[in-house]
C-alpha cells in the first residue's frame, strides 16, 4: 500500500520512511511501527484562528518535516507574523534531549545573517515543546525545482553563493546545520535566499541530540559520516550543499533509493555521476566544485564554504550574459531551415560589404583624424581633490574633508571606475600644483575640484570637473542649500560626474548613489567630526573620535557608518595601546551591529575582515570578508592593502603582490603600502627585493614607522648584522618601542653574543601588557636554543591575541623550529595548516 506524503501529496512505497520528492518524513504504517512510549499530544487543536500557548494565533499550517509541524502564526505579544514549529513527540520524549536541544538552540539563536532565518526561542505548553522563529515568505527551493525543473546556471550559482554566505557565519559561530536540503532553502521573489531550520543545528564541539529510533537529517542529503553516525563538522554541510548544487543544475538528486538504508549505502560507496552528463551546459569548473563537495572523505572536500563562494564567484565572472539567464531553447521546425539558408546567402555578401566600410572608417580615423579630441575613456579615472574651506571663520575643515571622502566613497562603488583614495589626494591639500601636474602624478584623466562656504545653517558648494589633458571644464555647478541638503549635493555631484564622462549608471548604481547614511543632519556632522579626529592617527584623537561617533548614534541608533567608525577607532587603539583583548571585542560588536543594520556596507565587511585577521587569526574567514567588501566596493585601497597582507600570512605571496599593487594603483602615495611591498618580499624570503623596496619607501618618508625595522630584519637574514643594528637604532629614534629592543636581542642571539641577548631578556622579565612582548621574547629564546621557554612564550602570545602571531606560518625567524611538533601543533590550533 502506497504512502501519501502529508506535504506534497506524492505517492511513496510503503517501505519508504521519507518522501522521495520532498524529503518529508512519511506516516509510519502499523506493520513497520516500532513501539515507543506514549507521548501526550497537544491538548489544543492547532486550527486556523485558534490560539496556542495563549499568545500565538494560528494563521495556517506551512508543512511538516522531520522535526514536526510548522505553522504561520500571529504573535499577539509582539504584533508580528512568525513561524511556530511543534517538536514531534519522538524527539521531545527525553528530558536530556530537550535540555541539550535548548543549549544548542542558544547557539543557533546567535546567528544573525541576511541569508539565515532567525531562531527565537524554545518553549513548552502543556507538555508540547515548540520553537518560534522568523517567518520567511517565499517558495522553498525544492518546490521551485519540482515546478520548473533544473535552474539556469547563473541562477544556481547565485543561490549557492548566498547559501555559502549564511554557512560562513553559522560555522564561524560553531554551528553545523546537519539537515541542509533544498526544502530548507527559502527563496523570495527578488531571489534572496534564506537557510531555514537551524532548530536541529548543534554545536561543533557538543554532542548531538540523536537518540535510538530518531533520525536527524534527510537521507538524500546526508554526508557519509552522518550516515555512519560519526561526529560531524562544517564539511558535512558542505557535502549537503554539493547535493543541492547538483540538484539545481541537473534537476535530479545524485543518490536515490527506496529506503534510507539504500540511499545511505550509496552515499558511502557510490561515486556520483558527473553532473555534466545530465546537463551539458554546466561549466567544467562548476562540475568540479560540485564533485569536490561530494567527496566521500571529508578531508578531500573544501575546508570551508568561503572557499566554495570564491570559486563560484570566479565561475560566475566567466559566464556569458546568455549563460546567466539561459533562455529556454526551442527546436527549429524543419520547414524553417530553407528560409534560413536563403537569408544566409543574402547575409554573407552584405556582411563583406559592411566589413569593408568599417575598415575604411578605421583607416580614415587613424590617418586623417589624429588631431580630433579624444573621447572619454570607457573606464573613468578620477581624483577628487580636498574641498577648500571658504567659510568666514575657516572652521569647516572637517566638513570639507568629509565631503571629499563621501564623494570618493560614492564614486568608488561604481563598477569599472578608477577612483583615487583619500590618502593620496590629501597630499594636495593647500597645494599650489596645477591640475595637469596632479593628474600626471596620480595617473588620472579627470579631477574634481571643490569649494565649501558655510554661514549659520546655509551652505554653498561649488564643484567643477576638469579634463587633465587640456584643462577643459567638463562640468561645473554651484549649490546653495540648507545644511540638511548635503546628501542631495553629494548624490547630484556623483551623478553629474558620471553624466559628464558619458558613463551610464545602472539602476542599482543610481540607487546606491541616492542612499543616505542617516536622516539626521546633526548626527551626520558628528560622524564627520569623528572621522576627522580618526584620520589624525593619534591615540588621544581616537578617543575623541569615539565620543563623536557615540553622540551620532545617540541621535540615530540606526546609523551604520557611525558603528564602523567606533570599530575602526578601537582597532587602531588596540594597535597603538597594545591591549587587543580590550579593544577588539568592542570593535567586533560595533562592526556586527553595523552589518545588522546594513549588510551591504563595504566598510563594515572590511572592518570585520581586519578583526578576524588580527584578533582571531582566522585568515580564511578574513579573506571571505575582504572579498565581500571588495565585491561591494572594488576601489578601496585600504582593503586591497589589508587583503594583500592576509594573503601573505597564508604564504600566497604572488597573489599578495598583485593585490598590494592594486592598492598602490588607487593610493600611490601611501608610504605604508610601499613599506609592505618590502615586508611581503621579506616574508617570501626574497631579501634583496625586500631591501630594494624598503629603501624606496624610506626615500618617500624616512620617518614612517616600521620601515627601518623591516629593513633591519631583511639585513639580519643576510647576516648583515651591522647594517641591521644600524636600522634598528634609526627606528628606535623615530619611535621608542619595546619590539625594537627585543628584535635587537634576536640579532645579538643570532650573532652569538648571548650575554647581550640575555641582558635584554632580563630587562623585560617583569614586564607585561606590552604588545607582542611574548612573541618577540620567544624569538630570542629560540635563537638561544631554549625551545621550551620559546614555546611557552608563544602559547602566551596566542592566548593574549598578540597581533604578530598572524605571521607564524611565514615568518623566516621561526625556520629553525618549524620541524618541532609543538610548532606544528600551534599552527594547527590557529588553523594555519
Amino acid at each position: 500500500m502506497a504512502k501519501k506524503c502529508p506535504k506534497c501529496n506524492a505517492d511513496n512505497p510503503d517501505t519508504k520512511q521519507f518522501c522521495g520528492d520532498c524529503g518529508t518524513q512519511l506516516p509510519i504504517s502499523e506493520e513497520t511501527h516500532v513501539p515507543t512510549k506514549t507521548i501526550e499530544a497537544p491538548k489544543e487543536e492547532l486550527t486556523t484562528g485558534s490560539t496556542f500557548a495563549g499568545r500565538y494565533q494560528i494563521i495556517e499550517e506551512l508543512g511538516k518535516g522531520g522535526m514536526g509541524k510548522v505553522y504561520k502564526v500571529h504573535d499577539t505579544k509582539i504584533k508580528e507574523k512568525i513561524a511556530l514549529k511543534l517538536i514531534s513527540p519522538e524527539i521531545a520524549k527525553d528530558k536530556k534531549t530537550i535540555e541539550r536541544f535548548s543549549n544548542e538552540l542558544k547557539l543557533a539563536r546567535k546567528i544573525r545573517h541576511k541569508n539565515i532565518c532567525g531562531m527565537y526561542d524554545l518553549g513548552e505548553e502543556k507538555g508540547t515543546h515548540f520553537i518560534t522563529m522568523e517567518f520567511v515568505p517565499g517558495e522553498d527551493l525544492r518546490s521551485l525545482l519540482r515546478r520548473i525543473g533544473q535552474l539556469p546556471i547563473g541562477k544556481s550559482i547565485s543561490i549557492a553563493k548566498q547559501i555559502c554566505e549564511g554557512l560562513v557565519e553559522a560555522h564561524r559561530l560553531g554551528v553545523v546545520h546537519r539537515d541542509l536540503k533544498s526544502n530548507n532553502i527559502m527563496i523570495d521573489k527578488e531571489g534572496n535566499v534564506r537557510i531555514m531550520d537551524f532548530g536541529i543545528a548543534r554545536s561543533i564541539e557538543g554532542k548531538g541530540i540523536t537518540g535510538p529510533g530518531v533520525m536527524i537529517g534527510t537521507p538524500e542529503y546526508m554526508s557519509p559520516e552522518q550516515v555512519e553516525g560519526k561526529e560531524v563538522d562544517p564539511r558535512s554541510d558542505i557535502y549537503s550543499l554539493g547535493i543541492i548544487l547538483y540538484e539545481m543544475v541537473t534537476g535530479k538528486l545524485p543518490f536515490e533509493g527506496d529506503t534510507p538504508f539504500t540511499v545511505g549505502v550509496k552515499h558511502k560507496s557510490e561515486i556520483p555521476k558527473d553532473p555534466k552528463e545530465l546537463n551539458t551546459q554546466i561549466p567544467d569548473d562548476l562540475s568540479h566544485v560540485i564533485l569536490r563537495c561530494l567527496e566521500k572523505e571529508k578531508e578531500n572536500r573544501y575546508k570551508n564554504s568561503g572557499e566554495i563562494r570564491k570559486e563560484l564567484l570566479n565561475i560566475e565572472k566567466g559566464l556569458t550574459t546568455t549563460e546567466k539567464t539561459v533562455p529556454e531553447r526551442k527546436p527549429i521546425p524543419s520547414k524553417e531551415i530553407p528560409v534560413q539558408l536563403k537569408v544566409k546567402r543574402l547575409f554573407i555578401p552584405a556582411l563583406i560589404f559592411i566589413s569593408v566600410v568599417i575598415f575604411g572608417v578605421v583607416i580614415w580615423q587613424l590617418f586623417f583624424e589624429k588631431d580630433a579630441a579624444p573621447r572619454p575613456s570607457s573606464k573613468p579615472a578620477i581624483a577628487v581633490l580636498p574641498f577648500v574651506d571658504l567659510s568666514p571663520q575657516k572652521d569647516q575643515e572637517y566638513l570639507c574633508d568629509g565631503m571629499t571622502d563621501e564623494i570618493i566613497v560614492k564614486l568608488s562603488g561604481l563598477k569599472g571606475w578608477k577612483v583615487m583614495n583619500m590618502t593620496s589626494v590629501m597630499r594636495y591639500k593647500n597645494s599650489d600644483k596645477g591640475i595637469k601636474e596632479i593628474g600626471r602624478e596620480l595617473d588620472v584623466s579627470t579631477i574634481l575640484d571643490g569649494r565649501i562656504r558655510k554661514e549659520k545653517d546655509e551652505i554653498r558648494v561649488t564643484a567643477q570637473l576638469v579634463n587633465v589633458e587640456d584643462g577643459f571644464q567638463l562640468w561645473t555647478e554651484t549649490y546653495d542649500q540648507r545644511l540638511e541638503g548635503i546628501f542631495s549635493i553629494q548624490r547630484d555631484v556623483a551623478e553629474k560626474i558620471a553624466e559628464a564622462l558619458e558613463a551610464r549608471l545602472s539602476p542599482e548604481e543610481k540607487k546606491l548613489l541616492a542612499v543616505k547614511p542617516t536622516e539626521d543632519t546633526e548626527a551626520y556632522h558628528l560622524y564627520l567630526q569623528g572621522r576627522w579626529f580618526l584620520n589624525k592617527r593619534k591615540s588621544e584623537d581616537f578617543k575623541r573620535a569615539i565620543e563623536h561617533f557615540e553622540q551620532a548614534i545617540e541621535r540615530d541608533p540606526a546609523f551604520a557608518l557611525a558603528y564602523t567608525g567606533i570599530a575602526n577607532s578601537n582597532t587602531l587603539l588596540a594597535n597603538y595601546m597594545g591591549s587587543p583583548e580590550i579593544y577588539y571585542p568592542i570593535a567586533e560588536a560595533a562592526t556586527r551591529k553595523a552589518l545588522e543594520i546594513d549588510d551591504r556596507l563595504a566598510e563594515a565587511h572590511g572592518s570585520l575582515a581586519y578583526i578576524k585577521m588580527n584578533y582571531y587569526f582566522d585568515l580564511a574567514g578574513a579573506e571571505e570578508e575582504f572579498l565581500r567588501s571588495l565585491e561591494l566596493n572594488p576601489n578601496q585601497a585600504r582593503i586591497h592593502h589589508w587583503y594583500a597582507l592576509c594573503l601573505a600570512f597564508m604564504a600566497r605571496f604572488n597573489e599578495a603582490i598583485k593585490e598590494i599593487n592594486r592598492s598602490l594603483e588607487l593610493d600611490p602615495f601611501f608610504v605604508g603600502c610601499h613599506r609592505d611591498v618590502g615586508f611581503i618580499h621579506y616574508q617570501a624570503r626574497k631579501y634583496d627585493q625586500a631591501i630594494e623596496s624598503l629603501k624606496k619607501a624610506i626615500e618617500m618618508d624616512p620617518s614612517f614607522g616600521g620601515t627601518h625595522r623591516y629593513l633591519a630584519l631583511a639585513y639580519a637574514q643576510k647576516s648583515m648584522y651591522d647594517e641591521a643594528l644600524k636600522e634598528f637604532q634609526i627606528e628606535q629614534n623615530i619611535r621608542k618601542n619595546a619590539w625594537i629592543d627585543l628584535n635587537i636581542g634576536v640579532v645579538y642571539a643570532r650573532m652569538g653574543d648571548t650575554d647581550k641577548a640575555e641582558q635584554i631578556l632580563e630587562e623585560f622579565k617583569d614586564e607585561d601588557g606590552i604588545m607582542n612582548l611574548h612573541y618577540s621574547i620567544a624569538l630570542i629564546h629560540f635563537f638561544l636554543g631554549d625551545n621550551d621557554r620559546g614555546f611557552d612564550r608563544l602559547e602566551k602570545a596566542y592566548e593574549a591575541h598578540e597581533i604578530s602571531m598572524r605571521l607564524l606560518k611565514v615568518e623566516p625567524l621561526f625556520d629553525n623550529v618549524r620541524s618541532d611538533p609543538r610548532f606544528k601543533g600551534l599552527l594547527k590550533k590557529m588553523n594555519l595548516e
